[in-house]
């Protein structure tokens, strides 16, 4: 099977260095000290104090590489854009392009939604240049439990976490999404096929959309943010708007913020990766964790004082250090 990973930093590499175990022929699209150290030392991925390397494929252009039988998009949402304008050399008619990113996606309401249905989500795809150049039709969407970090340029850490959820946008468990999920559990992972992906996409999301800008407004780790009431209670408010946008659109969530916080506190002292970007001058991407529940609750009529206030702030931080 010809896999590209388009995106090689952390979870893009990570997905890689299995697939090229299980007997995939793996390529990947990098360009700068990535591309050099692809070439030069292969994929390469520390468990422990174990590093192994896997040769691979690599580029700056996709159209080198060709048409592919599974493209992971494994890239952050500001680098979406450049995506759109590049991959169309490594799709064909079949080609399934696994979204393996955080936030929410813009093909989100394709198949699902109810009367929001088909909305183009302007937040996440302000032109609709995605949706023109990812259609719906070629999307499996990836929510990923793990947490892996880049060491240097070609080279992940993988800390903890092996879980992919993998599911149609349209719900249905197709023959293409099971024998993807096969491929997974091959490749060394923990893969089930959800059949309602968007529910497992916002229910990440539910912690992710709070606790990675907090952390980016600052400084702080995991374990200081649930340590100040006036910060979870307010991170609270913000999560009981997302709620009840996610039961207007039929992805209701049962658990109580303070059960989340919980599962956040097991993290211990943790460095979301947000505040990772803020701190390696990264671009961050707001629109998808924050922005878009914004556009959703005008589009349910949820009001969102506190999601607004979270994001008004996050951006200003972003803006005044170049990052948004």
């Amino acid at each position: 099977m010809k896999v590209c990973i388009y995106g090689a930093g952390a979870i893009g590499g990570w997905i890689g260095s299995g697939l090229a175990r299980a007997g995939c022929s793996v390529s990947v699209v990098a360009r700068g000290a990535t591309l050099d150290a692809l070439q030069l030392h292969g994929l390469r991925l520390r468990e422990g104090t174990q590093v192994t390397s896997q040769a691979v494929a690599s580029s700056a252009r996709p159209a080198e590489l060709g048409v592919q039988d599974l493209v992971v998009l494994a890239v952050k949402a500001p680098s979406l854009p450049e995506v759109a304008r590049q991959i169309a050399p490594l799709l064909g008619p079949q080609t399934i392009v696994l979204t393996a990113m955080n936030g929410v996606p813009w093909w989100f309401l394709q198949g699902f939604g109810g009367a929001l249905a088909g909305t183009r989500l302007a937040s996440v795809d302000p032109g609709g240049a995605l949706a023109e150049a990812l259609p719906a039709r070629h999307i499996i969407g990836c929510v990923v439990h793990a947490s892996c970090s880049v060491d240097e340029p070609g080279q992940v850490q993988h800390h903890f976490g092996k879980q992919l959820i993998a599911g149609e946008p349209s719900g249905q468990k197709t023959e293409r999404v099971q024998q993807l999920a096969r491929l997974l559990e091959k490749a060394g992972f923990e893969a089930r096929v959800s059949g309602q992906i968007q529910k497992d996409i916002w229910f990440k999301l539910w912690g992710n959309m709070t606790v990675n800008p907090v952390s980016a407004l600052t400084g702080a780790t995991t374990d200081l943010i649930m340590n100040d009431e006036l910060v979870r209670g307010f991170i609270s408010r913000v999560m009981l708007e997302a709620r009840e946008i996610g039961a207007r659109i039929g992805i209701p969530i049962e658990q109580q913020p303070e059960d989340r916080h919980q599962i956040t506190r097991k993290l211990g002292a943790f460095k979301t990766s947000m505040l990772q970007d803020v701190e390696a001058g990264k671009a961050l991407e707001l629109d998808a964790l924050v922005t878009v529940v914004k556009e959703l609750g005008q589009l349910t009529r949820v009001e969102t004082p506190y999601t607004d206030a979270l994001l008004g702030l996050a951006r200003l931080k972003a803006r005044v250090k170049g990052l948004y």
